[in-house]
């Protein structure tokens, strides 16, 4: 009497790719998509292609994707109204995304950033370090700085790991991930000055081909949206980083002035 094998490996590959994060894949290059995606797939991903921005925004709504790997020169609808578009939607405003462009003006790197993204990269490349930079990416986000049961509290900030939420004198803020993620490494190290590259490395989980600007975009966002209190305790150090202050500096009222803000100097990529 024989006995059939039982059938496990259609179960597990189910099982398997059900575990999977799934990134979304927008570019109107299908040859290029196509690449991309097998090299996620080979680094453990389950991939969803779009070839225009519309695809992209219905794709992102009823997927919700851990990552969108997103290409700004699309047919349809611009990458950075895609983006933006997806950051008003409360359904995917929280996705991770990288971009990608064969724009080589550092504006378009700077808007990029500006808006939040994650990552910004640049053709030609490497899909395979894509696929590690989404990764990398993803690792970040979900790897905590200190115990997610532990709030911290300084001054008039709040800030909840468990929750993923942020606080101001007891009023919510929206920040991205990278963002919150920076404003916890600034308060929980508040006092040291950080390096771009200590910034990069912890908050961003790598260093290579990433310039310092990337940090220094999200720090004037951070600023922005956490308002007087960003400009009371994120400090720039010249030449060396930035720091959390132990106590706000000066009055709040003279802050942008002290700094150039007036002047319209960004004080944030001194």
């Amino acid at each position: 009497m024989t006995t059939s094998p039982p059938p496990t490996s259609k179960t597990s590959e189910s099982d398997s790719e059900s575990k999977a994060d799934t990134v979304l894949v927008v570019d109107d290059e299908e040859d290029l998509a196509d690449l991309i995606a097998f090299n996620l797939e080979r680094q453990g991903f389950r991939s969803i292609k779009a070839l225009n921005g519309t695809e992209a925004l219905a794709l992102a709504s009823e997927k919700l994707p851990s990552l969108i790997i997103l290409d700004l020169m699309l047919p349809d609808v611009d990458g950075l109204e895609v983006f933006r578009r997806l950051r008003k939607d409360r359904r995917t405003e929280q996705i991770p995304i990288m971009m990608l462009t064969a724009r080589v003006d550092e504006v378009d790197r700077v808007v990029g950033l500006e808006l939040g993204a994650d990552d910004y990269v640049t053709k030609p490349f490497s899909p395979r370090e894509v696929a590690l930079r989404a990764k990398a990416i993803l690792r970040r986000i979900r790897t905590p700085l200190q115990s997610p049961d532990d709030a911290l509290e300084f001054g008039p900030i709040r800030l909840d790991p468990q929750r993923f939420e942020v606080f101001i004198d007891g009023e919510p803020v929206t920040l991205t991930t990278t963002e919150f993620r920076l404003l916890q490494e600034l308060i929980l190290r508040r006092g040291k000055v950080l390096s771009r590259r200590h910034l990069l490395e912890h908050v961003w989980g790598y260093v290579h081909n990433v310039t310092d600007r990337t940090v220094d975009t999200h720090i004037k966002r951070l600023r922005q949206k956490i308002g007087p209190a960003g400009a009371a305790y994120v400090e720039t150090i010249r030449g060396a980083g930035y720091r959390f202050a132990d106590s706000p500096r000066g009055l709040l009222g003279n802050y942008g002035a002290e700094n150039g803000e007036d002047a319209g100097e960004d004080v944030s990529l001194i």
